[in-house]
């Protein structure tokens, strides 16, 4: 009996300390690697692109109302050095030629996304036959309820799983002793 107890409080002790640690030490415990946004600081996920043929690129950049932006420059980076640069047309198009497949970052403005190329007749069956940017104005957010800015405090979360712990381990030694009795 006393081992049980001595495990269930160490369950709920290594639960709360799970609590506790902040998510980036986890990534950091687990060789967590995310691809960065640089330009909006936002994680951003790699999109494949089928590269057409002449190692052919097409992409459009777009502002946050979904209008074309011309004129603007367009930077295609790899491996954290700049493989070519242009500037979109008046329907806010650009284009890369004589590309190899690989991972590369395309910054434009305030957006910046990393996509996978592929050869032509090469890409997953998912892939996108050009790149679509939009620049963003900026993060808006609403302002939090009372309720959204309780739960959002990490202390409260884990007083709250602390509590959904305790709770059914105190009522099944509570009806463990009256049956004992």
């Amino acid at each position: 009996m006393k081992r049980m107890g001595m495990l269930r409080a160490m369950a709920l002790c290594l639960a709360c300390l799970g609590m506790l640690i902040p998510t980036p030490v986890l990534h950091a415990a687990i060789g967590h690697t995310g691809h960065v946004n640089r330009a909006a600081g936002q994680p951003s996920a790699v999109v494949d692109v089928e590269l057409h043929n002449g190692g052919m690129l097409f992409g459009q950049v777009r502002d946050s109302r979904s209008a074309p932006l011309p004129q603007t420059p367009v930077f295609l980076i790899q491996s954290n050095r700049p493989v070519r640069n242009t500037i979109t047309d008046r329907t806010g198009g650009f284009s890369f030629g004589e590309l190899r497949g690989g991972t590369y970052q395309i910054i434009s403005g305030r957006a910046c996304g990393t996509y996978r190329l592929w050869a032509p007749n090469t890409a997953p069956p998912l892939a996108q036959p050009a790149v679509l940017i939009a620049e963003h104005d900026g993060v808006v957010r609403g302002q939090p309820g009372p309720i959204g800015y309780w739960l959002s405090n990490p202390w409260v979360l884990a007083a709250l799983v602390a509590v959904a712990v305790a709770v059914p381990v105190v009522i099944h030694n509570s009806r463990e002793r009256r049956a004992v009795e």
